[in-house]
């Protein structure tokens, strides 16, 4: 189960689990979007089955999460990649959009967890891996709500490494620098050069990238790996 699937870095770790082998349920609010990727992995060999979830919504979270059981059987891996921003400065940020990002980014991916945890949990395996980010370990002036939500996600995910590590349930996180995705194309290229500056590998990294890691935490070669927070920033946040 990948949310936030319908573009960018959740649509990469889609494509790049089903061509792993993964039956796939993919979910965003946008479904057109969802039916053309299940489509994709279709046309590859695949299986996916598409589900329209808000992840703003505890009823639509549960709802969509039955749904998929329903048609898949139980989920065995979790990927909690949707989220959304609002940016603006802490002096002026609206109590609304400080609220929709904290429940959309870590509520959302709160509640996504309960929805598989006893089925992961009574097989004796599973893999939660969470989307952080790296403003979420550094910080980022203007993004107070997000960079909450991030760094929220990664004492998530250390928590419930802890409570169900004995059960052969991982939880991890990953944690990507800048991207090129919808998020960063709108930037201007004055900005995105003097932020690949800040960047030792010299560039933003890509979809892939980031599924690349998501692969690895899901597979059997990451089964003694729980509770951490895998960087992939081309070197620009080093803890």
């Amino acid at each position: 189960m990948v949310t936030g699937a319908s573009r960018g870095i959740g649509q990469a770790c889609a494509l790049t689990l089903a061509r792993a082998g993964a039956k796939v349920a993919v979910a965003a609010r946008a479904l057109d979007k969802l039916e053309q990727l299940a489509a994709e992995i279709k046309a590859g060999g695949g299986e996916a089955f598409p589900v329209a979830i808000d992840m703003e919504s505890q009823a639509s979270i549960k709802e969509g999460f039955a749904r998929v059981a329903k048609e898949f059987g139980r989920i065995d891996i979790l990927v909690n990649n949707a989220g959304v921003t609002r940016d603006g400065l802490a002096l002026r940020m609206k109590a609304e959009d400080w609220d929709l990002v904290l429940r959309t980014n870590l509520s959302g991916a709160f509640f996504a967890i309960q929805q598989v945890l006893s089925g992961m949990m009574r097989e004796r395996w599973g893999r939660i891996i969470n989307i952080s980010s790296v403003v979420g370990e550094a910080g980022n002036a203007g993004q107070a709500n997000y960079v909450a939500s991030k760094a929220g996600l990664i004492g998530l995910t250390k928590s419930l490494a802890q409570e169900i590590a004995s059960r052969n349930v991982t939880v991890n996180a990953v944690a990507p620098g800048f991207v090129d995705t919808d998020m960063t194309a709108v930037l201007n290229e004055d900005l995105k050069n003097r932020m690949k500056q800040a960047i030792p590998l010299g560039r933003f990294g890509t979809p892939d990238d980031i599924a690349a890691a998501v692969r690895f935490l899901a597979s059997e070669d990451a089964g003694y790996i729980t509770g951490h927070v895998l960087d992939v920033n081309g070197g620009m946040y080093m803890r």
